[in-house]
């Protein structure tokens, strides 16, 4: 790999851990009211975690463009609060990769939720477990499973984005420019070895993923019916 190869690595993989623990924080509260409450406003925010699954990248990251202008609510407070523009940075990657992600690591953990048996919740809230204990030492590990989908699954969404990327962030060295869009550069400059080995190593890096997912879940599966 070259000198800007390793950067855009490394400025991907960092993009993809802040992405997944800001969902974890954000995320696990989110999944666990969607599997507990019979609110109206879940009729709306369910549809609302899940577009990202079937919007098309480039029409989300066109809204987030127009909502991190300094022309925009949102955009102008964040200028005026750090100093620099959202667009075009690391920060806005951030955000623009917490939305477009969200879904992925959302519906595993609130699977995870609605499938613990009431009764278990029941009999340690009759036992005196406040909610905090409750759901540290009772509901977490039961969703522990949940959790390591989602949490893999919004890491390696994450490093394979582009079309967000692109739209929000550019193509700045060691700031935006992230391996999909390193890739794109090395197709567009018809260096298509290069851009074989990038795009073979997030290929292979993929597969490992889905691959430990699959084999968890069977090692899983198979300690529940034993």
């Amino acid at each position: 790999m070259t000198e800007n190869d390793l950067a855009s690595l490394f400025l991907t993989l960092k993009l993809a851990s802040v992405t997944s623990l800001c969902l974890a924080l954000i995320g696990t509260p989110l999944a666990w009211w969607l599997s507990q409450t019979k609110s109206f406003w879940k009729n709306i925010v369910q549809p609302l975690v899940a577009l990202p699954i079937v919007l098309p990248p480039t029409v989300i990251g066109f809204y987030l463009l127009i909502a991190f202008s300094p022309q925009s609510f949102f955009g102008a407070a964040w200028l005026n609060t750090t100093g620099v523009p959202l667009a075009f940075s690391f920060s806005g990657l951030v955000v623009g990769s917490i939305i477009y992600s969200l879904p992925f690591y959302v519906q595993p953990v609130q699977v995870s939720f609605q499938s613990i048996q009431r009764e278990l919740i029941e009999t340690a809230t009759s036992l005196g477990s406040g909610k905090l204990d409750r759901f540290f030492t009772l509901i977490m590990p039961l969703s522990k499973k949940g959790f390591l989908i989602g949490f893999c699954l919004s890491f390696a969404h994450t490093i394979g984005e582009f079309g967000i990327v692109l739209m929000i962030g550019g193509n700045i060295p060691e700031e935006t420019r992230v391996i999909s869009i390193a890739i794109f550069d090395q197709v567009e400059t018809l260096n298509y070895e290069r851009a074989h080995f990038l795009s073979g190593s997030l290929l292979m890096f993929s597969f490992l993923i889905l691959a430990l997912l699959y084999r968890t879940d069977r090692v899983w599966n198979d300690k529940k019916f034993t």
